[in-house]
């Protein structure tokens, strides 16, 4: 899996020698501002569940995308205060505290915490994606391809483990009217 990774790196860097730097425009600006909230936002919930779960292979999970979120928030941090971006005010970080502290009325479940990080996950993901195709600078589009890859190789991880678990919510199956049935 490396050398797709290698192979995309090099190919956009290739891109990017040479490319005169335009100012951004108001949609690469929203774009890395609303991934900057996205990023400092995810790293306040997943404290939250740092703080109320007591389960080995959730908090290995949640430890693993806080440090991504931490990584990937202050890569775009940096580059926006290069840009003049101003930083979007967002939540405060969480003290550690001791998960069997806290109350069980409002404690979240490891399924709870474990598909809000899917959906926060997703939701990045997304937003990269969308980011990396509406952007005109060959930076930032590299930026975010950058953060989309990275998050789409730990979402892999963390739907392998919901899966083990039974935490997936999956709608209901589709059976077109006529279909050979199994």
């Amino acid at each position: 899996m490396t050398s797709i990774y290698e192979s995309l790196k090099d190919f956009l860097q290739m891109s990017l020698d040479g490319e005169p730097k335009n100012p951004l425009h108001v949609g690469e600006v929203m774009a890395c501002w609303t991934y900057q909230t996205i990023m400092d936002e995810s790293s306040v919930f997943l404290q939250i569940g740092l703080n109320t779960s007591t389960d080995d292979d959730v908090v290995r999970c949640l430890n693993e995308s806080l440090k991504q979120c931490q990584t990937q928030g202050q890569r775009f941090k940096k580059f926006m205060i290069k840009e003049g971006i101003h930083l979007p005010p967002t939540s405060e970080e969480r003290p550690n505290s001791n998960p069997d502290g806290v109350p069980l009325g409002t404690k979240l479940t490891d399924d709870e915490i474990m598909n809000g990080l899917s959906i926060k996950t997703v939701a990045a993901i997304v937003h990269c994606a969308t980011s990396a195709a509406q952007s005109i600078r060959n930076d930032v589009s590299t930026m975010f391809t950058h953060a989309m890859l990275e998050k789409m190789q730990f979402g892999s991880s963390l739907k392998d483990l919901m899966r083990k678990r039974g935490w997936i919510k999956v709608p209901p199956y589709y059976y077109p009217p006529g279909a050979p049935k199994k």
